[in-house]
């Protein structure tokens, strides 16, 4: 087995790598429905230590609140699948580290955990680099209804998001 994702998952990551190793930035990450996905596709990459400074996986509300420092108040107002959400967690990442920028992903790859306003397939992204105040974030809703596709589309957003 030459790499433990699929290919075109190790292809963008190979990029991530290159690119910001080239750009000198380094990079950290936030995942929740991920589940470290994008972490451990950089790191299939030979040579990412030179970029990748962390990646916290919190899943659950309480890695949110406990590793990255976001307010209750906001999961109870806006939820965890949702702007306000990856801002705070981007933010939280970026005052752990001294990485040059910061992507968090958070959203719902179902089966379960849908709902009219945020059905399965929601994916919400912030990235924030160093020096900037406000993240740049994006909502998608991915076609793919199956846990799997949801999880890889995610990864794969992600990994550009990552690019200098």
């Amino acid at each position: 087995m030459d790499n433990l994702l699929p290919p075109e998952v190790v292809a963008l990551a190979r990029r991530v790598v290159e690119e910001n190793k080239a750009a000198g930035r380094t990079i950290a990450l936030a995942e929740s429905c991920t589940g470290g996905l994008v972490a451990a596709a950089l790191t299939e990459i030979p040579g990412s230590s030179a970029v990748l400074d962390r990646s916290y996986v919190t899943y659950s509300n309480k890695a949110k609140q406990e590793c990255l420092g976001v307010s209750s108040d906001i999961i109870d107002a806006f939820g965890a699948v949702s702007v306000a959400c990856v801002y705070a967690m981007a933010d939280g990442v970026m005052e752990r580290c001294d990485a040059d920028v910061a992507v968090a992903i958070s959203g719902i790859a179902g089966p379960d955990g849908g709902s009219e306003e945020k059905p399965v397939g929601t994916v919400v992204f912030a990235r924030l680099k160093r020096g900037e105040e406000k993240p740049e974030a994006e909502n998608r809703l991915f076609e793919e209804k199956d846990r799997s596709g949801v999880r890889l589309q995610a990864t794969l957003c992600a990994l550009e998001l990552l690019l200098p």
